[in-house]
């Protein structure tokens, strides 16, 4: 779905273990700099990627970037794919790239005798069992990070795209915010569902604290369109979702 002259939004559907999940990575769009996407799904994406991009009669070739928001396999599973696909390059947050790069284990990815111990946990619901055995089962994305960005860097993308660094769900978290159409791209950093506005995750935010502080730098844009990569588009009284959410994580994040 086209947001508007800038932004491509993509439905892709994943399954963890407890249903369906609907996945929105976005295209940035610009002709003369190139099509940016901005994460690239679980792996195997690729194919429901590139029909995505043929809405505007688009394919994987046409990317120029992928912008990783962080290093969670639902973010980069398909990234190899579309690399050889398209060329592509791999910008990020210099604290992220050796997650993404594979010089540090994934910051959440339990390891093998951690896997072992849930799977034996009979306090861990069932659901979060399977989905744990399916993502340890598919081995870590390693790729190659081409660029290293910096929080307040003016990329030269579609009327200016500014990187925030927003930490807290990963170390190394960005969102990114178009200037010209006030979009916020958040990745996981807020999640949101039919439109209403929500804090990250607990159970999968290492840091809280960083995420608050995260979310009420966020809060200090003029916002009039936010895109969650769970939940998708937040666009009725955005500033004023944002600003609640950032009040309430303040109060709550001890």
């Amino acid at each position: 779905m086209k947001l508007n002259n800038d932004l491509l939004l993509l439905n892709l559907t994943a399954d963890f273990g407890s249903g369906p999940s609907l996945l929105h990575p976005v295209l940035i769009l610009d002709d003369e700099a190139g099509h940016t996407l901005v994460d690239a799904g679980v792996p195997g994406m690729e194919d429901a990627i590139n029909a995505e991009l043929a809405t505007l009669g688009l394919s994987l070739k046409d990317i120029k970037q992928v912008i990783v928001t962080h290093h969670d396999l639902d973010h980069i599973g398909s990234l190899p794919a579309i690399i050889t696909a398209s060329g592509a390059q791999v910008w990020a947050l210099e604290r992220e790239i050796p997650l993404i790069e594979g010089d540090e284990w994934p910051q959440k990815r339990p390891k093998p005798e951690q896997v072992e111990q849930m799977m034996a946990d009979p306090t861990v619901p069932q659901p979060r069992k399977e989905m744990i055995r399916r993502m340890s089962a598919l081995p870590p994305v390693q790729v190659k990070v081409n660029r290293s960005l910096r929080d307040g860097e003016m990329l030269p993308l579609a009327g200016g795209v500014r990187v925030v660094a927003t930490p807290g769900h990963t170390f190394g978290h960005a969102s990114l915010y178009l200037e010209r159409s006030k979009t916020l791209i958040t990745g996981d950093a807020l999640v949101s569902e039919q439109g209403q506005l929500g804090a990250p995750r607990a159970q999968v935010t290492p840091d809280m604290t960083a995420a608050s502080e995260s979310v009420s730098k966020m809060a200090a844009l003029d916002v009039n369109t936010i895109v969650t990569y769970h939940g998708g588009v937040v666009s009725e009284g955005a500033n004023g979702q944002l600003r609640r959410v950032a009040d309430e994580m303040a109060g709550t994040d001890g």
